[in-house]
């Protein structure tokens, strides 16, 4: 009759153990890949809307405007408050269950 060996009933564990945490580790890194998407497309929307606010207050066609926060990505809706106009753009949300980014950025109507 043969012994069984010392450690043979745990042959295999660090295999089993790393099948079960990679799908887990998996859905984090992406997890955080996918928020660093959402906020680099947040400072991108937010320099375009910034960009944009200027361009409508100055006076140029709205087009442009329209154009420069397209290129990021967002649609733009210009809202006036007094003296002030401001642009507010949307963005949809890359992945559904993230933030959709928005900004709203104002500047002085007539400035130069």
């Amino acid at each position: 009759m043969r012994r069984p060996r010392r450690g043979l009933g745990e042959r295999g564990a660090v295999s089993a153990e790393f099948a079960v945490a990679t799908p887990a580790l998996l859905l984090v890194v992406l997890l955080g890949v996918g928020a660093l998407g959402v906020g680099a497309r947040q400072v991108r929307l937010q320099d375009a809307t910034a960009d944009a606010a200027r361009l409508v207050a100055r006076g140029e066609d709205l087009g442009r405007a329209e154009a420069v926060v397209a290129a990021v990505g967002g649609r733009l809706e210009v809202v006036e408050r007094g003296d002030l106009v401001c642009a507010v753009a949307r963005a949809p949300a890359p992945i559904g269950f993230l933030p959709a980014p928005s900004a709203e950025s104002c500047a002085l109507a007539g400035g130069r």
